[in-house]
């Protein structure tokens, strides 16, 4: 699961926001599905440079996830090393692409838990559940002082 961090949290929720108002999506486009759309906000590039990198290549996110080189100088790779410096691990990327994720999916209510991969809805119902669940993660980890004071 991806590093909790306020900069991927914001990331993923500006993804899911972009598309549930209406941006391209398309599910087999590199750079306007549900991966497209996170690296989008990621690295700041467009979805047709985005899908360009991959065209470079065979196959979709979770394909080319999984070839993933840090040393290969493709352009994908370039934007997945990105990604990972954001704070996501390579399973993020094929568990995003397919919605996946056995810990985000926990969280959604059980009726609404059979998601399809390429239904805009169900993928921002799944990016705001994983950015609610990192950030569960993150302020878990926040020690606040006691408000009470000490007995002396």
């Amino acid at each position: 699961m991806a590093q909790a961090n306020l900069e991927l949290i914001s990331a993923i929720r500006r993804a899911a926001r972009a598309i549930r108002r209406g941006t391209q999506y398309q599910w087999g486009h590199m750079g306007s599905c549900n991966c497209g759309h996170l690296a989008q906000e990621i690295t700041k590039l467009s979805k047709a440079e985005i899908h360009e990198y991959a065209m470079r290549k065979y196959g979709d996110w979770t394909e080319q996830s999984m070839d993933y080189c840090v040393n290969s100088g493709q352009p994908l790779d370039l934007v997945i090393s990105q990604m990972l410096e954001a704070g996501l691990d390579i399973q993020d990327l094929g568990h995003l692409e397919k919605l996946s994720d056995p810990l985000v999916l926990k969280k959604i209510t059980p009726s609404k838990r059979h998601l399809r991969h390429n239904v805009r809805d169900n993928v921002v119902l799944y990016m705001q559940t994983w950015a609610d669940l990192l950030e569960e993660s993150l302020t878990e980890k926040i020690q606040l002082p006691s408000l009470q004071e000490e007995k002396v």
